[in-house]
């Protein structure tokens, strides 16, 4: 992966914006307490914790989709160039140019690699140009294009997410979230994935909020990046210092001191000790 990356640093003029927000569900219970963040135009920023940190719940209170699960920003603000958007609906957020690409692969399998690439340009006004832009889909994705007529459930895990991606694409996004686009795939097409993710992010200048696990895979072409434990933020910085930190190499990265893999037990004597400490 190259090593291009825009310099950012957090406190540029941000296209979005998380005012120490808190998001609840029905029944009382909090799921993120304070989370604070931002994404400048063009840039690409990591989102960084174990699952269940709260990374997922922080890209659907930024897209709206809250709602479908009944949860709710009940404090704090989310901004797209200076607007308030928490109390927007998804279709509104969307229109705004900030498109969600869901953890899973969500695809609609009875439908072709085309037809499932189409229906993320169902808002776009400029129908004409819906052609030319499958063909730039097809250059970032070449095997999609030897696909486009493949029923979309019979496609491999990589090829779907390569699907979800480009669909994505056709939706001209200035913000693309992306959920754990390296979620279940084979070291190899993690790889390719994020190649394509960087290069997308270096022709097409749409910024990237990148949810994941992957620390490794996340950092190599983030500038900046977020840790998440518990529904907090608990660490920032540039990617550089993040992987720099020894906390971060230890629990994030899974190296120790003398670069080798820490034991599943010992993260969850790490997690224990976080808790106890507060």
């Amino acid at each position: 992966m190259g090593n291009k990356r825009q310099v950012y640093v957090s406190g540029d003029v941000a296209m979005l914006k998380l005012k120490g927000i808190e998001v609840m569900y029905a029944g009382g219970v909090m799921v993120l307490k304070n989370v604070s963040l931002e994404v400048s135009n063009g840039s690409v920023v990591a989102l960084l914790g174990a699952n269940g940190a709260g990374k997922t719940t922080t890209l659907r209170a930024i897209s709206g989709l809250l709602e479908v699960e009944e949860g709710e920003v009940t404090e704090g603000s989310i901004e797209i160039d200076g607007e308030a958007i928490q109390k927007m609906h998804p279709e509104e957020i969307a229109a705004m140019g900030i498109v969600q690409v869901l953890e899973g692969r969500r695809v609609l399998e009875q439908l072709n690699t085309e037809e499932n690439l189409i229906i993320g340009a169902f808002s776009r006004r400029d129908r004409s140009n819906i052609k030319g832009d499958l063909e730039m889909v097809y250059d970032y994705f070449p095997r999609l294009k030897n696909l486009r007529r493949r029923t979309s459930g019979y496609l491999s895990g990589g090829e779907q997410q390569m699907l979800v991606i480009g669909s994505a694409l056709l939706a001209h996004p200035k913000l693309m979230l992306l959920d754990e686009p390296s979620l279940g795939l084979a070291p190899l097409v993690v790889t390719e994935i994020y190649a394509t993710i960087e290069k997308i992010h270096s022709e097409e200048k749409s910024a990237i909020l990148l949810v994941e696990q992957n620390a490794i895979a996340a950092l190599s072409i983030a500038s900046y990046g977020y840790i998440m434990e518990t529904g907090r933020v608990v660490l920032e910085g540039s990617s550089e210092k993040l992987s720099d930190n020894e906390d971060v190499k230890e629990f994030y990265l899974g190296l120790n001191e003398v670069g080798k893999k820490k034991s599943f037990r010992d993260v969850k004597h790490y997690r224990r000790r976080k808790r106890w400490l507060g």
